[in-house]
């Protein structure tokens, strides 16, 4: 599940076998592995000779581009009831010498990227962050899931600048083009967000969330709970759940924009292109 980053003549990628790779970009020969204590899910990031790559064993990982020896690596929370709140599946996005991450612990972290020291963390009420935060001109731009956020935050300090009510999780990650943040929601809509604001710009609502067939959402595009299985019963109740996601489109891929056009993948099983 993790996506690989290209630097230098090598892919780094993360691994279900609980393993960091670099390998060779022409040839594909394994250069060296990093061993976690757990499957990696979340993608890296190449910066200042070092991949920045998190675990589901709940650290962040600094490791020399060149010979995977570790650098330094960051403890975040731990949830040793039913591990839920643990773990990384949000990318790192560095700028210059602060990393910014969010964690399934309910945190957003700015780390100083060539020692892992903790700068500021932002308590996100219970909800995983999933999405790879956005970073532009000093401010930081990510989504929650069950608070369903989507939020600025100052870089330099981590407090909360506007708060957009996105209504339903949001595991998409933003991408910033202009004046706008455009980010998906898993109600099947595509929300443009005012940077500087947190105004509503525009949104597109598939055409499956509109006639919603199994009446998952209220009237306002927020999520009708009581059309939910409990989540955490057994798996057979996330299958479930998770087809209820796909009959209204729900976005959890992260846009691209590219000369003005919005590209981004549905549930729903299209692809979309909006002007």
């Amino acid at each position: 599940m993790s996506s690989p980053a290209v630097a230098n003549g090598k892919v780094y990628f993360g691994s279900g076998d609980g393993n960091v790779y670099a390998v060779d970009a022409q040839s594909g020969v394994a250069l060296w592995k990093f061993a976690t204590k757990d499957v990696v899910h979340a993608s890296p990031a190449v910066a200042n000779g070092l991949v920045y790559i998190g675990s589901w064993d709940s650290y962040l990982y600094a490791l020399d581009a060149d010979t995977g020896l570790e650098k330094w690596s960051f403890k975040s929370g731990e949830d040793p009831i039913i591990h839920n709140q643990v773990g990384f599946q949000s990318s790192p996005a560095v700028d210059g010498e602060t990393l910014y991450v969010g964690c399934r612990d309910a945190h957003v972290y700015a780390l100083d990227a060539l020692t892992g020291k903790k700068k500021w963390d932002y308590p996100t009420n219970k909800s995983w962050v999933i999405g790879t935060p956005a970073v532009r001109d000093g401010v930081v731009y990510v989504g929650t899931s069950d608070s369903s956020r989507f939020m600025a935050l100052d870089a330099t300090n981590g407090r909360l600048r506007w708060d957009f009510p996105a209504k339903a999780y949001m595991f998409s990650s933003a991408a910033l083009a202009g004046d706008l943040a455009y980010v998906g929601d898993h109600n099947g809509h595509l929300y443009a967000v005012d940077l500087k604001t947190g105004k509503l710009a525009w949104e597109f609502q598939t055409e499956a969330s509109k006639k919603d067939p199994f009446k998952v959402l209220n009237g306002d595009g927020s999520l009708n709970q009581a059309a939910f299985a409990p989540l955490f019963n057994d798996f057979e109740d996330m299958y479930v759940d998770i087809s209820r996601f796909a009959s209204i489109g729900a976005i959890v891929s992260s846009p691209a924009v590219d000369h003005g056009v919005v590209y981004f993948g549905s549930m729903d099983g299209n692809l979309y292109a909006l002007q």
